[in-house]
């Protein structure tokens, strides 16, 4: 009887079992991005379960990995002595809410794409460099964010705009440098801001309108009025800054006679008897009273009419001067300004966001007139100019009076030179050729200069200042020591072999980031308009830098009609371009295409010195993009065959879809990054020995018919 009644029992057992068992048959996604972090941690032996190939992470029970359904929605490791990098694959963990890695040994940049549905994210006492990743902007529940104490820096981008559900954010001890961005204030549900122990600078009156419980911004380079509205914050430790009214005063006390009406009534005081006074005492102290209200109103009248005679004076010499007008009002006009823009901050906070917004913070000062080439004058900048203000002076001398010696390039806009400044330090000064500009884009150019100083991408070069005297419109850029792509692929003798197959890759997705960074990320959109191999900037680890983002503001007419021969002569333009004078981000698209078959190829757009048919690049390639012989015969000789021939084929492909015709065809960067990502990811695996994705290698064929 037991065994015909234990069998039903077991066989229900084991049906449980293999129902628990296919419920927890984790998403495979999430089974490699999980894989690709363990192996990214050098796969520690402290965590249990964990498998670099395959695995179940929800029915076994991998260690801090918690799962609802199929889908890993929590990682909880804090404090298990990890020790590496986040892995490229973190974004494709789309159920993940909550992921605490908090006091580790992590390093390198934080993934410049993170999980898309994250609430809870705390990175904090870790070893992460780099900047503040965009894709933060992205996380729209983030609740928790902690990425303290870790040696993140560069300026913080606008970042917070759509992070509505925000309540605690911490990014204190770190080496943030930078003005606060507009969308902080924009953080209505934020509660709790901790930024201690940076380098952040400029005012904090971005702040004023967050209705926050806790806020500590002490020791930093703050400067400024601290806000009225800071006094409604519990704990508020503002400290080692250099506000001017610091520690903020009490408000005064008022006297009962001065108390305004309150529905609560005057505050009560000691009754003081009234000793009666006669008539003519009254009338006695009355006298006086009016001498001295007389008096007053007479010297205030003589005062006010010195000041105006005075102000009247100035302005004459001002007008009659040849030099740039002085600030003759001082204190006073600080103050209307301050207050004036104040009042427009505050009526347009919701718009605060928006990194092209024609708002100004509070306080921040910029001239009210600057002279055009031909002493007309230009416009105040809708947008405040956070980077340094040179003179011609000091850039004459430190490129040596723009001597030949000193160019490193000339565009359509004008040359760039070498500037060596008496404090060793090197930059690059663009300096625009006045007759391309016309004269409303002369009274633009500050607006365009504060516009492209707030594009903060690692792969973007970063402007870091401006000169605009006596006519002369200059920018001055960080320098980047290794030359252009352009100049790389094409013009130097050997130096071409040094870009190996991988560092190629590595060129064309940090290039693709740039450009979706100014496409899909900015606010409003960016279009490059003039991007090439020669805006493309290589450092010394050739790490890709783009140049001349936001440019095309001061280019004469960049919607014009240009001729097909034009275009045809520039090599990099797309066919609407040519047919219509139409530039839109599909637009540069196209052109990223273009360099991505410099890259492969190594040959220029555009070479009269071949026969015709091989002149354009684009025409010559693309038919033979998808044939793997030809293909192989088209790659750069500078490879000398070290490449794999599956990627090969995987970077044609990508390009094959860039240079499409019609432009509603072709991707948007953003698509473009994940091809690019995962093409790197495999070249990762195939050299998962070597820490060097540069170093160039020949994979036996049937690792590469793997590929």
């Amino acid at each position: 009887m037991k065994s015909r009644t234990a069998t039903p029992a077991a066989g229900l057992l084991l049906l449980v079992a293999l129902v628990a068992v296919a419920e927890a048959d984790t998403d495979a996604g999430d089974v490699a991005a999980l894989g690709n972090l363990y192996s990214s941690w050098n796969s520690p032996a402290q965590l249990t379960g964990w498998s670099a190939s395959g695995g179940d992470p929800c029915g076994a029970a991998w260690t801090g990995v918690s799962c609802s359904g199929s889908a890993v929605t929590s990682i909880k490791l804090s404090g298990m002595e990890l020790n590496g990098t986040l892995g490229y694959q973190l974004s494709s963990l789309q159920a993940l809410k909550t992921m605490d890695l908090s006091n580790n040994y992590l390093h390198d940049a934080i993934p410049y794409q993170l999980p898309s549905n994250l609430t809870y994210l705390n990175l904090a006492k870790n070893n992460f460099s780099g900047n503040l990743p965009y894709s933060i902007s992205n996380l729209v529940s983030l609740e928790y964010l902690n990425l303290s104490h870790n040696s993140l820096f560069q300026e913080i981008g606008e970042l917070f705009g759509s992070l509505n559900s925000l309540s605690e954010l911490d990014v204190s001890f770190n080496n943030l440098t930078g003005n606060l961005p507009f969308s902080v204030g924009s953080l209505s549900k934020l509660s709790s801001l901790y930024m201690q122990n940076n380098q952040l600078s400029g005012t904090v009156d971005v702040l004023s309108n967050i209705s926050l419980s806790t806020l500590n911004i002490a020791n930093n380079n703050f400067s400024g009025m601290i806000p009225q509205g800071f006094s409604s914050i519990a704990n508020l430790i503002v400290g080692g800054n250099s506000f001017v009214n610091m520690p903020a005063s009490p408000p005064p006390t008022l006297k009962p006679h001065d108390q305004p009406n309150d529905p609560q009534g005057p505050i009560s005081a000691p009754t003081i008897p009234e000793t009666p006074i006669d008539q003519d005492d009254k009338k006695m102290q009355t006298g006086p009273l009016i001498g001295i209200a007389v008096g007053s109103i007479a010297a205030a009248s003589c005062v006010l009419f010195v000041l105006v005679f005075c102000l009247h004076n100035a302005r004459k010499r001002n007008d009659d001067a040849s030099s740039e007008p002085k600030d003759i009002v001082g204190s006073l006009a600080v103050n209307i300004e301050t207050a004036s823009n104040r009042e427009v901050l505050n009526n347009n906070h919701e718009n605060a966001v928006v990194a092209t917004s024609d708002l100004q913070p509070a306080g921040k000062m910029t001239p009210d007139r600057v002279h055009g080439t031909n002493g007309s004058t230009a416009k105040k900048p809708k947008v405040p100019v956070t980077v340094k203000s040179y003179t011609v002076a000091a850039l004459q001398v430190a490129t040596n009076s723009f001597c030949q010696d000193t160019l490193l390039g000339e565009g359509s806009l004008g040359r760039v030179y070498k500037a060596d400044f008496p404090n060793g330090k090197v930059l690059a000064v663009k300096k625009i050729d006045s007759a391309s500009l016309s004269l409303y884009e002369e009274d633009n150019f500050l607006e365009v200069v504060s516009n492209i100083s707030r594009l903060r991408h690692p792969n973007i070069v970063p402007l870091t200042g401006y000169c605009v005297e006596h006519g002369q419109r200059l920018l001055v850029y960080e320098y980047i020591g290794n030359g252009t792509l352009h100049d790389i692929l094409h013009f130097s003798d050997g130096m071409s072999k040094k870009l190996t197959w991988n560092t190629r890759i590595r060129i064309a997705l940090g290039t693709a980031r740039a450009l979706e960074y100014l496409h899909e990320v900015c606010l409003p959109p960016v279009v490059h308009r003039i991007f090439k191999s020669s805006n493309i900037l290589l450092d010394e680890e050739y790490s890709p830098h783009l140049s001349d983002c936001g440019l095309a503001a001061l280019s004469p007419n960049p919607e014009r009609e240009v001729s097909a021969e034009v275009v045809g002569s520039f090599g990099y333009s797309a066919p609407e371009f040519a047919m219509s004078g139409i530039y839109t981000a599909k637009s540069d698209v196209y052109s990223f295409g273009v360099v991505m078959l410099e890259l492969l190829t190594g040959r220029k757009p555009l070479d009269s010195s071949r026969e015709r048919s091989e002149q354009s690049l684009v025409r010559w390639a693309t038919p033979q993009l998808h044939d793997i012989d030809l293909l192989a015969k088209m790659a750069d000789p500078a490879l000398d065959g070290l490449y794999p021939a599956k990627s090969l084929s995987r970077f044609a492909d990508i390009i094959a879809i860039c240079v499409q015709s019609e432009p509603e065809f072709r991707p948007p960067m953003s698509e473009v990054v994940q091809q690019l990502v995962r093409l790197m990811q495999r070249a990762s695996i195939i050299r998962r020995h070597s820490d060097d994705l540069g170093y160039s290698y020949r994979v036996p064929d049937r690792e590469a018919d793997v590929l």
